[in-house]
């Protein structure tokens, strides 16, 4: 039996999901992992009562918890399988690292705030997350090291791709990236298919920048 502090969630767990599918989102293993990970445990405790509400969030380090339906949505468009290497640019709250270790084999995420890293990274601990590995540092560049990764998310936008993106793409994989100003972006999926690149504009977003190397300065 789950303890008290987790089971008082459910119900607005359950909501959220409901509300999910009424916006759209048909990807069951999406919904499950949703239904499934304590959001909760990834806000502060101050807006905890907020947390399954279809809302952004503060974090702290001037960062935020996107929408759950801006997680799902992005999740649902990388149709896993459950069998991919994924690497997340942005670990943020850990939230959607949550998400994406319960629907893939590998989570490689990569955070340039260490204190943010640091929180994302007990809170994954304790509610048993094991598949998901870490990196500080500039996102911007990618983690080589474990790469080629089968499905790429950038959770900041950027004025263009970051080479190091293309280049730890595999075969056939998927890059989830805003693109575009720091107030407006489009929403790109770029599905590597040999030496070319196939990009679809998936809808305007809007997302906080992506600093580095390779893009925005901080």
């Amino acid at each position: 039996m789950a303890p008290v502090a987790e089971t008082e969630y459910l119900g607005a767990r359950r909501h959220l999901v409901q509300l999910l599918q009424e916006q759209g989102i048909r990807d069951l293993a999406v919904l499950h992992a949703i239904d499934e990970v304590p959001r909760h445990r990834f806000v502060p405790t101050g807006v905890r009562h907020r947390a399954y509400e279809d809302s952004s969030l503060p974090i702290g380090s001037g960062q935020t918890i996107s929408q759950p339906s801006i997680h799902a949505r992005y999740l649902e468009l990388l149709h896993l399988t459950g069998e991919e290497r994924v690497l997340e640019i942005g670990t943020g709250s850990g939230y959607q690292t949550a998400l994406l270790a319960r629907m893939v084999a590998q989570v490689f995420s990569v955070e340039r705030i260490g204190a943010l890293l640091d929180r994302a990274r007990d809170v994954l601990c304790e509610i048993g997350v094991r598949n998901v590995s870490f990196l500080l540092g500039d996102g911007t560049l990618g983690w080589r090291q474990y790469g080629p990764y089968d499905a790429i998310l950038v959770s900041a936008a950027a004025p263009t791709v970051p080479p190091a993106y293309v280049e730890q793409l595999a075969e056939g994989g998927r890059l989830l990236i805003p693109l575009g100003e720091r107030e407006e972006q489009v929403l790109n999926v770029i599905t590597r298919r040999g030496d070319a690149l196939e990009q679809v504009e998936a809808g305007p977003v809007r997302f906080v920048p992506l600093l580095g190397k390779e893009s925005w300065e901080s």
